[in-house]
C-alpha cells in the first residue's frame, strides 16, 4: 500500500452551522475552511500575536469606511489599543468629524437619479447619502479652527490631535479623532489635501493669510524616527491606498539610518484590489518582502475582502479573545500635546532623521 503524502495530513472541516456561535467562535471554525474564510480566521490569530509581542501596530485605513459605517470600530481598536499609530485617508476623518460634530450618513441606493440627488445637494458615496449643506458647514468649522492657531507649519500628525481634542472639548462624542485624542495615539494623514479637511484648510488661508500649512514631508521624518525608536513594529491594513505604502515606506526610510530596522514583523491586511495589475493597493505581502518593507520571516495574511464584511467579524472576535492580552500589553506611550512627538520617553524630531548608522568612509 502506497504511504500517505505529506501533503495530506490535516483535513478540511466543513462549517456547521450552530446556533448561538460568538464571532471568536465562528472564526476558529473557519480556521478549517478555505479560500479568504481561512484566511480572515489567520488575521484573528496574527493579531493576537501582535498584541503578545512587544511592536508598534500601524493601522492604515483607506476607502469609505467611516462613512460606510465602520467608525466607531476604528474609534474603538484605537481607544483600547489594539493599534498604537492610524494613517488614514483624510476622507475618512472628515467622514469621522461629520458624524462626531451630530451629523450623519444615510442609507441610499447606488441605482439613484444623481440629477435628482444633485438638485437636492445630496452628496452619494454608492449607496451612502450625505448633505452637502452639513458638509459646507464642516468646511467653515475645519476652517475657523485654523486661523485660532499659531501661524507656521505643522505636520499632519500635529495638526490632527489638535483637531481630535476640539472636537472632544465641542462634542464630547465617540470617534476616530476624538479616540485618538484621548488615548494620546498619533494619527498620520499623507494625503490630506486630497480631502476636505484640505478644502478646509486652503479656506483657513484665504480668511487669514499664512495659515493652513501642512508639512507632510515632516510627517515622513516624524513616522521614520519612530520606527527608529521602536524598530519591531506590525501592520494593519484596511483598503490599501496611500496609508498602505505610508506605513510601509517609514520602515524603509528608516532601515537607511538604523540596522535595527528589518521591515515589519507582522502583517495583515483586507483588500479587494488584485496584485495582477501592478497597483500599490493590491500588491501582496510577498511582494513588500522584496522592498524590505516587511521582514523575510513575518507572520502575514492577505484577506481579499470587501472591509464592511470582514472588519465586524475580525473586530468581534478580538474583543472577545483580546482582553487578558490588552491587559498584559507593553504598549508605547505618546506624548502628543507639543509641537515634537515623544515615545516612552523619548524625542521624535520632525526636522532631522535620528542616525544610528555609522557615517559611510
Amino acid at each position: 500500500m502506497k504511504k500517505k503524502s505529506r501533503f495530506l495530513q490535516t483535513p478540511i472541516e466543513p462549517f456547521a452551522v450552530e446556533a448561538g456561535l460568538t464571532a471568536d467562535q465562528i472564526l476558529a471554525r473557519m480556521e478549517r475552511i478555505s479560500f479568504q474564510g481561512r484566511n480572515l480566521a489567520t488575521a484573528h490569530r496574527i493579531w493576537q500575536r501582535m498584541l503578545q509581542d512587544d511592536v508598534t501596530i500601524f493601522l492604515g485605513m483607506a476607502g469609505a469606511l467611516s462613512a460606510g459605517g465602520l467608525r466607531l470600530i476604528v474609534a474603538h481598536l484605537i481607544l483600547n489599543r489594539y493599534v498604537d499609530c492610524l494613517v488614514s485617508t483624510g476622507a475618512n476623518l472628515y467622514h469621522d468629524l461629520h458624524e462626531t460634530r451630530g451629523q450623519r450618513h444615510y442609507v441610499g441606493s447606488p441605482h439613484a437619479d444623481d440629477a435628482a440627488l444633485a438638485e437636492d445637494r445630496i452628496d452619494r458615496v454608492y449607496d451612502t447619502y450625505a448633505s452637502e449643506e452639513e458638509f459646507i458647514s464642516n468646511d467653515i468649522w475645519i476652517a475657523e479652527l485654523a486661523t485660532t492657531l499659531e501661524t507656521r507649519p505643522y505636520t499632519t500628525r500635529e495638526f490632527l490631535h489638535l483637531l481630535g481634542g476640539h472636537l472632544w472639548k465641542t462634542t464630547g462624542r465617540d470617534g476616530i479623532l476624538t479616540a485618538a485624542y484621548r488615548a494620546n495615539v498619533p494619527i498620520f494623514c499623507p494625503a490630506i489635501a486630497d480631502s476636505s479637511i484640505g478644502m478646509g484648510l486652503s479656506q483657513a488661508r484665504q480668511k487669514k493669510a499664512g495659515t493652513g500649512h501642512i508639512d507632510i514631508i515632516g510627517d515622513i521624518v516624524e513616522s521614520a524616527n519612530l520606527v527608529i525608536r521602536r524598530p519591531r513594529t506590525a501592520s494593519v491594513v484596511l483598503g490599501g491606498g496611500t496609508p498602505k505604502n505610508f506605513i510601509n515606506q517609514a520602515t524603509v526610510q528608516a532601515e537607511f539610518y538604523s540596522d535595527e530596522v528589518a521591515g515589519h514583523r507582522y502583517a495583515l491586511q483586507i483588500v479587494t484590489d488584485v496584485p495582477h495589475f501592478g497597483g500599490a493597493s493590491g500588491s501582496s505581502l510577498e511582494e513588500a518582502q522584496s522592498w524590505g518593507k516587511l521582514a523575510t520571516d513575518s507572520a502575514k495574511v492577505s484577506v481579499q475582502a470587501d472591509a464592511t464584511i470582514a472588519l465586524p467579524l475580525l473586530a468581534s472576535a478580538l474583543a472577545a479573545t483580546a482582553r487578558p492580552l490588552l491587559a498584559a500589553r507593553r504598549m508605547p506611550v505618546f506624548t502628543l500635546a507639543g509641537r515634537v512627538m515623544t515615545v516612552d520617553g523619548q524625542t521624535v524630531p520632525n526636522e532631522r532623521f535620528e542616525e544610528v548608522n555609522e557615517p559611510a568612509v
